[in-house]
């Protein structure tokens, strides 16, 4: 997909990836950016048109869809990451509950109200930011894994549903980018601007899927092997 001259909206734009998202379409030519926020009136992101959208309301995404039919470009980055204390933890159903309302469902609500406009608008895209952790899942983050492993499934059976409309369906897999999500995890981590500019990379030449890291790329092309990566990941320290 040509990114200058694209119409954008970017859930999760007001800080880390999603701002970056933001500043990268500008700097890349878009036409017009939406920035999707909780709060729009906290917005500081300049020469961007601010809707308000929140994953967990159905009605925030329908609204912003409606309002927003001129978009050719969708990337759902928004999301909510909390780590717990291992896949017996006897929180694990509630804290995984609350993050695929928004990391699972709420992409697929949005998908859903956005899709018509999209494929009406094509050539086009949708781009669903996933995780390295989609194919492995460490104890601590074990309920956010399977957030992410769910996105990917439906990010593979949204593309083959959408390919005949001329509608590229991106699935983005990065390990820990340096923003408030990951502040208190001691790894190696990705720059937002890195990795938006990466994504965007995979999306003009036509990519389906974008490995933005090293760490990603390690994971993927293990999966197929006896000794996966997923089998025996690192723990964190």
């Amino acid at each position: 997909m040509q990114i200058e001259g694209s119409v954008a909206f970017v859930t999760g734009a007001n800080r880390g990836l999603g701002r970056a998202f933001v500043q990268a379409l500008q700097s890349r030519g878009a036409t017009k950016v939406y920035a999707g926020v909780r709060n729009p009136d906290r917005l500081t992101l300049s020469g961007v048109v601010p809707m308000r959208f929140d994953l967990t309301e159905p009605a925030s995404i329908a609204a912003a869809a409606q309002h927003c039919r001129d978009v050719t470009l969708l990337i759902n980055n928004a999301a909510l990451g909390k780590v717990n204390v291992g896949a017996l933890d006897t929180a694990f159903i509630d804290l995984s509950r609350e993050m695929f309302e928004t990391n699972f469902y709420g992409t697929v609500r949005s998908c859903q109200a956005f899709a018509p406009a999209i494929v009406g608008n094509r050539p086009s895209a949708i781009m669903n930011v996933l995780s390295d952790a989609t194919w492995f899942a460490r104890p601590m983050v074990s309920a956010y894994s399977a957030t992410k492993s769910a996105a990917w499934s439906y990010t593979n059976a949204l593309r083959v549903e959408l390919r005949e409309t001329d509608t590229q369906v991106v699935g983005l897999h990065v390990g820990f980018i340096d923003t408030d999500m990951a502040r208190d995890i001691d790894a190696v981590k990705s720059s937002p601007d890195f990795v938006a500019h990466v994504a965007l990379d995979g999306l003009a030449r036509g990519d389906e899927e974008v490995l933005a890291d090293e760490q990603s790329r390690l994971v993927k092309r293990t999966l197929s092997t006896e000794d996966g990566y997923y089998l025996d990941p690192p723990p964190l320290v």
